[in-house]
């Protein structure tokens, strides 16, 4: 989703007003975790806080709000940088500071079901999309035949 900073202003206030932020997905980087017209909704959260595998919400150098699941840590120039990846994303997104990101994924709302981020089920696939990265590969090739049968 593409959006100015203001926006993204208007934001981030209301999620620490609120308490919690939902949206609509519209990419398929986290397929199957999180596909296209699932609304998501994210809190508030201390970056310090994050876990390896936490999803985040986070505002862009390109102007769009993205959501990935964080990877670690990096410092440059005395400065802590967030590493991010989408699941089927073969590279690492652009490292953030901390205070683009707006919150941390909490739910999942399908078609008939909410998923937990805390669930077992959907903490065994972060680690096993962060551990075998041939995953995403495999996945993204799965997401281009689709498309391509698609376009057929």
């Amino acid at each position: 989703m593409l959006i100015d900073i203001h926006t993204f202003t208007l934001l981030k206030k209301a999620i620490n007003r609120d308490g919690w932020l939902e949206l609509p997905a519209s990419g398929n980087s986290m397929f199957p975790y999180i596909q296209k017209g699932n609304l998501c909704r994210f809190v508030p959260c201390k970056p310090s806080s994050l876990k390896k595998g936490d999803v985040i919400l986070y505002y862009s150098q390109t102007g769009q709000l993205i959501a990935h699941r964080f990877v670690g840590l990096k410092t440059e120039k005395n400065q802590s940088l967030f590493l991010l990846k989408g699941d089927t994303n073969l590279g690492f997104d652009q490292p953030i500071e901390e205070h683009w990101i707006l919150g941390k994924l909490e739910t999942v709302q399908k078609k008939q079901f909410t998923i937990t981020a805390d669930q077992f089920i959907v903490r065994i696939w972060g680690k096993l999309i962060l551990s075998f990265p041939i995953l995403s590969g495999i996945l993204r090739n799965y997401l281009n035949r689709k498309l391509k049968l698609h376009f057929n």
